[in-house]
């Protein structure tokens, strides 16, 4: 494991650190990550063994510039196409790429583009995922919002224009219990006309009731597809277990939602084939599942407190483009999601080529929205933020400046009858 994930652990006991350094340095003293633990659901599901079994063989250094050329011709992108778009032979042809990206967008989508917010509501945390920055062995301010809270954000959020909302909190079962979510997803269907959610993966029954309460669709990010690798990453905590995350958003969509977002962290493992990954977990529930609503995310590792060496080492915007220009030529009709992680000018370029929907107004703190979105300071207390931001900018200029691209910026195509 590299060294440059691991926080500051200054703060913690005796006790604490020990248990902390034995789960670093100690493998047999972890839980098996492929153990699903009591009240997990389990579906038995056929896809985890189609996605698994194409990502390992995928070997991408065979594929050569005649595959690339082969697939920039194909009308229809085969998963063997999809493979050598990801390869490196592919980045020679990256203004190419780009350019079938853009009329496949164009053809899908038109010159829209989707515009959300995200709001985290909570920031405890009972994993140890050793890059997070809410991790439990992680010293941050810990809060909560109370119902009343909630609702003061969201107003200041929907005040602003925004129609869109995510709502987020630590993976803390305790803490944030899904009582506790369903509540707040009852007060944003009173603000908002699209409520997601991006909280830990829970059970199809739990899906079903979060969906009753207002949720509309629901965002998981496996991390990282590669299972060992993701075993020296997530060293206790539920999410530890990877087999009962890879099924959540299957589950999610058993549960009633009507959309589901799928990601993997770039940078944590392999970036090539957690990206064949990625859109293969698409593909094939796609299939299985075919009313419902898919989007692609792309999001890579960003600085966290207390370590701020935490960044995609063999991941730049070339191959981040790459990427999302492959996603796009291989899933034509899936929405594609670039966040704040990224520049401005990135997202600037990007969404007039690949991606489709791109937040604004970001804060992944708990707390702040007030200060952010007016200007108005108080005494109240904040939680700390999961990861740093690249893009700050607030909806109002987001929206101006896709506006300015040539874009139509939409807040909301869903309309409850």
């Amino acid at each position: 494991m590299e060294n440059q994930f691991f926080v500051d652990s200054g703060h913690l006991s005796p006790e604490a650190l020990a248990k902390k350094h034995r789960l670093e340095t100690d493998p047999s003293s972890r839980k098996s990550h492929m153990a699903y633990l009591p009240g997990m659901e389990i579906i038995q599901s056929d896809v985890c063994r189609q996605v698994l079994s194409q990502m390992n063989a995928f070997d991408y250094s065979s594929y050569t510039a005649r595959d690339v050329r082969a697939a920039l011709d194909h009308e229809t992108c085969s998963i063997e196409d999809f493979k050598a778009l990801l390869s490196p032979a592919a980045e020679s042809f990256l203004e190419e790429m780009a350019q079938k990206a853009r009329r496949e967008t164009g053809k899908h989508f038109g010159n829209t583009v989707y515009m959300f917010t995200p709001l985290y509501i909570a920031n405890f945390c009972e994993n140890y995922c050793v890059y997070c920055g809410f991790n439990c062995y992680n010293h941050i301010n810990r809060m909560k919002l109370n119902m009343e809270q909630i609702e003061h954000e969201m107003k200041v959020i929907a005040d602003s224009g925004m129609e869109e909302i995510l709502i987020l909190t630590g993976e803390s079962r305790e803490q944030s219990d899904v009582r506790y979510i369903g509540e707040a997803c009852k007060l944003a269907r009173k603000y908002f006309r699209m409520v997601g959610l991006e909280i830990y993966p829970v059970n199809t029954d739990e899906y079903r009731y979060l969906h009753e309460c207002g949720a509309d669709y629901v965002t998981v990010f496996q991390e990282t597809y590669d299972a060992d690798k993701y075993e020296t990453l997530h060293l206790l905590g539920h999410k530890r277990v990877w087999p009962y995350r890879f099924d959540a958003q299957e589950r999610a969509l058993r549960g009633g939602m009507r959309g589901v977002a799928f990601s993997a962290l770039l940078g944590l493992s392999d970036f090539r084939k957690d990206a064949l990954a990625s859109a293969l977990h698409v593909y094939y529930l796609q299939r299985k599942y075919p009313h419902a609503e898919m989007s692609l995310s792309c999001p890579r590792l960003r600085p966290i407190i207390n370590n701020d060496k935490i960044n995609p080492l063999d991941v730049g915007e070339k191959q981040l483009c790459q990427i999302l220009c492959a996603y796009r030529i291989f899933l034509p009709f899936v929405g594609i999601t670039v966040s704040s992680r990224e520049s401005a000018a990135f997202r600037n370029g990007i969404v007039k080529i690949a991606a489709t929907k791109v937040s604004a107004g970001v804060s992944t703190g708990i707390g702040d929205h007030e200060s952010k979105y007016t200007g108005k300071q108080d005494d109240g207390a904040r939680g700390d933020e999961q990861f740093e931001i690249d893009d700050a900018r607030s909806f109002e200029a987001m929206y101006r400046d896709m506006s300015g691209e040539g874009l139509q910026p939409v807040l909301n195509d869903y309309v409850y009858v």
